[in-house]
């Protein structure tokens, strides 16, 4: 099956809240090595003025992953997920994530390029934090993501 060119300007929903804990947090930390004190302890956190533990940067890519699952799960897409190389990741964060708090992400494909037989995707998550009962939500990262779908023979 070839990649859906198609997917250029689709949208997926924010979907499952991923809800951030201070365990999931040092956990994160430990697999990336991550040392600083505030990922670990409350009182080094809150000595720099948070209410809470802080995620390493990179944590947003669990929230955005779970996004991009979307994608790759929707049989219009064409994505052959054992075919798929990461390409490239960015972030933009707008706030740190805390411990504590409750995200979603929207997905967004932005880009859809031939390649030989393949195709280079590119996608933007959004994440949010619900900050209320009535669904307001605080910008937290945007994250940019490629991702190579090698073509048959590839």
């Amino acid at each position: 099956m070839t990649i859906n060119p198609d997917l250029q300007g689709r949208s997926y929903p924010a979907a499952e809240v991923y809800d951030v804990g201070r365990e999931k947090i040092r956990e994160f930390a430990r697999a990336v090595k991550a040392t600083h004190p505030a990922h670990f302890d409350l009182d080094a956190a809150k000595a720099l003025g948070h209410n809470d533990l802080v995620a390493p940067p990179t944590f947003a890519i669990i929230i955005a992953q779970r996004a991009d699952a979307q994608l790759i799960e929707d049989p219009e897409s064409g994505i052959d997920f054992s075919r798929v190389v990461h390409a490239d990741q960015r972030f933009i964060h707008h706030r740190p994530i805390f411990a504590g708090d409750r995200l979603v992400a929207e997905l967004h494909v932005d880009g859809v390029r031939a390649m030989g037989g393949g195709a280079m995707i590119t996608t933007r998550s959004e994440i949010f934090a619900l900050t209320g009962e009535d669904g307001s939500r605080e910008s937290v990262s945007t994250t940019t993501s490629s991702i190579l779908v090698r073509g048959e023979g590839q």
